[in-house]
């Protein structure tokens, strides 16, 4: 990998951190500027989830004091099934051969801009017709727990909405859990995708310092861009991602 090389992954990561900071969305630039360089797409997945995990840690951190109480669940329940879901996910991933992998990538990629896309008022209408109770709530979680050690895309709005269908309607606490949960799902499947010898190590480093900086200043600058514009903008990269990977 050339020196170029790196530093378009850099400024792809930077970018992707400043992204989640504010609207989420950033893997739909640093995914593909991994397979871009050359990374083949199991690898490349792996190493985007260690580059942008750290991000999410810190804003779980930040949401500390909004974790909610939850209605005949303990968290650590929640926790536990997201952790065994992320296993799973990781597993599944390392397992998937590479050409099975490329072929599934463009309907994962499809998945998650639809969901970006529509979740505002996807979100909203599911809620106002659906209520579950704590199993449903855990089986939920530990499958959103196998999405997200797989491929991850848009899982935080699926996790937003079956928070929802449990009866969280404070914005703030459902971010927050979801912000730990997700946290926690990329966490464990780092550990296995290491593991597994399925991260490139010199790009994984450069690309999580440069999502780290790319998140503070993304939280720093986050009310200069209206969220409707950035929306927009992540809704536009996911579709134009989606088509080259279809197409390739």
């Amino acid at each position: 990998m050339t020196i170029a090389h790196l530093l378009f992954l850099a400024a792809a990561a930077f970018l992707a951190g400043a992204l989640n900071s504010v609207a989420g969305g950033g893997s739909f630039l640093s995914f593909p500027a991994l397979v871009y360089t050359g990374v083949p797409s199991v690898m490349a997945n792996a190493t985007n989830t260690v580059a942008l995990f750290p991000g999410q840690l810190a804003s779980a951190w930040a949401y500390r004091r909004d974790f909610p109480r939850l209605p005949g669940l303990h968290p650590l329940v929640l926790i536990v099934v997201s952790l065994a879901g992320g296993v799973a996910g990781a597993l599944l991933l390392v397992l998937t051969p590479q050409k099975s992998f490329d072929a599934v990538v463009p309907w994962l990629l499809l998945l998650a801009t639809l969901l970006f896309a529509f979740s505002k008022r996807l979100v909203p209408w599911l809620q106002s017709r659906i209520h579950v109770g704590p199993g449903a709530v855990c089986a939920l979680q530990f499958l959103l727990g196998v999405y997200g050690g797989y491929f991850g895309g848009a899982v935080g709005i699926m996790m937003l909405a079956v928070f929802g269908l449990f009866g969280i309607d404070d914005i703030h606490a459902a971010n927050a859990l979801k912000t730990l949960l997700g946290g926690l799902i990329n966490a464990i499947a780092v550990v296995c995708f290491i593991a597994a010898g399925k991260v490139e190590a010199l790009p994984a480093v450069i690309m999580l310092t440069a999502s780290v900086l790319g998140g503070y200043a993304g939280a720093r600058g986050a009310k200069a861009v209206p969220q409707t514009l950035l929306r927009r903008g992540v809704v536009a990269a996911g579709t134009v991602m989606t088509l080259v990977f279809f197409i390739r």
